[in-house]
């Protein structure tokens, strides 16, 4: 008997804590200010309902046009911990794979608090707008943008899964020469479209890439996302034995929209989607030649 009253005793200790650690999560009031250390989760916060709680951000936040007016505090990889600690935010924003880990250790050892965000795959960004709003208390604005989100992404899925598969080279840097593996987000793009990234196995992330290997590839079209080179095609022009080549399929896509891991991926992936029909057009075109 006097087992199960210790036993009972300790069970109501056990749940008088978990309620109150719920009344504390229910009581903890929304963000009010938030610095940002990577442009897309600026843009994201917008997004989310937030914009106006980001008191501090990096270089390269431009998007909306409202995030070019917000006190920068450095760059992803260089910070200024000092004025980063003159904005008192509530909480800093960082990204698991654009932030460094020693970065996000010095802003912790300063004792601000951290959230680490991770959007390595296409649906990881509705989840992260959707924490995003419980964080800054938009929880409404913020569903809202996640579900139209899914939405325009699966709507894309299902007007392309039956598109016949063409090979796609995926050059993000014309000199020296990148590309992505299956991992990065801009290959689940181009497979989204009916594409194979003929580079998806590689180990790296981010490989550089020998011109020879692209060649040897022989891809169907070519993809630079490289905002820098006006005429992607001039570099390749030259190896008119390539099919991208002789198909005349090398196209330019925009590179924020494409490799920030926003909302702003629909129309990244709707340019890619109707690039690679024109790939299609252009190969059974060259196919019908005599």
């Amino acid at each position: 008997m006097t087992s199960m009253i210790a036993r009972l005793l300790l069970l109501g200790l056990v749940l008088n804590v978990l309620r109150a650690d719920a009344a504390d999560q229910r009581e903890q009031p929304p963000i009010s200010k938030m610095v940002s250390l990577a442009p897309h989760l600026t843009e994201l916060a917008f997004v989310a309902g937030a914009g106006d709680r980001i008191v501090g951000t990096v270089e390269y936040s431009d998007r909306p046009s409202a995030a070019r007016a917000i006190p920068r505090v450095g760059n992803a990889f260089l910070l200024d911990y000092e004025r980063l600690l003159a904005l008192s935010p509530d909480v800093v924003l960082a990204w698991d794979t654009g932030t460094p880990k020693q970065a996000i250790q010095r802003v912790r050892e300063l004792g601000l608090r951290v959230e680490v965000f991770s959007t390595p795959r296409i649906q990881d960004v509705a989840a992260e707008l959707r924490r995003l709003g419980r964080l800054a208390g938009t929880e409404h604005i913020a569903e809202q943008a996640a579900r139209r989100y899914e939405e325009q992404i699966k709507a894309l899925r299902v007007e392309y899964r039956e598109r016949p598969t063409i090979t796609v080279f995926v050059q993000i840097n014309d000199r020296p020469l990148y590309t992505v593996n299956r991992q990065q987000i801009i290959s689940e793009i181009v497979a989204l479209c009916g594409g194979q990234n003929v580079f998806a196995d590689l180990n790296e992330l981010a490989p550089a890439i020998g011109e020879e290997a692209v060649i040897a590839a022989n891809p169907d079209a070519i993809i630079s996302t490289d905002d820098s080179v006006p005429d992607p095609m001039s570099r390749w022009r030259k190896w008119s034995s390539m099919k991208a080549v002789q198909a005349n399929n090398v196209f330019s896509l925009s590179s924020d929209d494409l490799t920030r891991p926003t909302t702003q991926l629909v129309e990244g992936a709707r340019a890619t989607c109707k690039a690679l029909d024109t790939a299609r057009a252009h190969l059974k075109r060259l196919k019908q030649r005599p």
